[in-house]
């Protein structure tokens, strides 16, 4: 009789335990996830009854995939680059090689671009990629080896000069001397913010255009000015569900739950209110006027593939290692 008092004691605690589940995730997706993951613990809690904590991981997006990749124990990860997801694969098998297939848009419901911020007044009259390469210009941009945020950068330089009709030869002597403009390399997005809206380093700051937005937010419109380039780079922000872990874990359900609340109207509003563009396409064209029109391109269209674009610029001796004598 006394066991089965103690039983019966231990089961209301059983029964609140809260389910947990951590989103690995890149480095400047802070303040949307600080509003996106309450929004779906009440969701599921009226849906389900289950109570959810969510845990979030933040980095720069390819030193993060590499630490799921070693055991950092993520049930879904949100990155802003396909290949910082494929690692997961390629690496551990901790995903299948399909996973883009299993959520719409290639599993990617955001996006942004790469934009500019300047400081109040725009000293430096910086309108379009080509004023960042003049002598008297300074430029912030995260390392492209550690940081998305600073791939995208990089490739929306080369892709600049693509687009305007020249050769790679002719990008790679624009980024080089782009790149000898960039006093100091942060490992992510959010260290290049505090370089250069804190430290006060640089004259223009190279990062996603909902980073800057919230910059200005922050720190106040009367310090910085945001500049958009007729031309930049699509920058999508693929999830996935990490197999191996949510299955060990036995949290399968609440995170595909999870990644698929990304895509419901809620979520996608949560997303333009933290100036990502929405990827669902009612979504889109209801907010189309919330975004600056600007002429976008994918990675895929001028480098072929993210594989492609690793390999030739990104891995160790490639093309960045060449230009980069810092």
């Amino acid at each position: 009789m006394r066991y089965l008092s103690l039983v019966l004691l231990a089961l209301p605690s059983l029964a609140f335990a809260a389910t947990e589940i951590l989103n690995v995730s890149y480095d400047v997706s802070r303040e949307f996830y600080k509003e996106l993951n309450p929004a779906f613990v009440k969701y599921w809690k009226e849906k389900t009854g289950e109570t959810v904590s969510i845990k979030q991981s933040h980095g720069g997006s390819s030193k993060q995939a590499r630490s799921v990749v070693d055991g950092l124990p993520a049930d879904v990860i949100t990155m802003n680059r396909s290949p910082d997801i494929d690692i997961l694969y390629e690496r551990g098998k901790l995903i299948p090689k399909d996973w883009q297939a299993r959520l719409p848009n290639e599993s990617a419901p955001t996006a942004s671009t790469s934009v500019f911020l300047v400081r109040k007044g725009n000293p430096k009259k910086i309108k379009d990629w080509n004023d960042l390469v003049k002598a008297n210009v300074s430029v912030i941009i995260p390392n492209p080896k550690t940081s998305g945020n600073g791939k995208y950068s990089y490739l929306a330089a080369w892709g600049y000069v693509l687009k305007k009709g020249g050769s790679d030869a002719e990008a790679k002597a624009f980024v080089a001397s782009l790149f000898k403009n960039v006093p100091v390399l942060d490992t992510g997005g959010r260290g290049a913010t505090t370089t250069f809206a804190q430290r006060e380093i640089g004259d223009v700051l190279l990062t996603f255009e909902n980073e800057v937005t919230l910059i200005q937010e922050e720190l106040g419109a009367d310090k910085f000015e945001v500049v958009y380039p007729p031309l930049s780079i699509l920058a999508e922000n693929p999830v996935a569900l990490v197999d191996k872990v949510v299955d060990k874990k036995k949290t399968r359900a609440v995170a595909q739950a999870y990644l698929d609340f990304h895509y419901s109207e809620q979520g996608q509003a949560i997303a333009v209110h933290h100036h990502l563009r929405p990827q669902v396409a009612a979504v889109a064209a209801k907010h189309q006027a919330d975004f600056h029109a600007i002429s976008l391109f994918k990675v895929e269209e001028l480098f072929g593939s993210w594989a492609n674009a690793e390999k030739t610029h990104f891995a160790d001796g490639a093309i960045f290692d060449q230009i980069y004598q810092k």
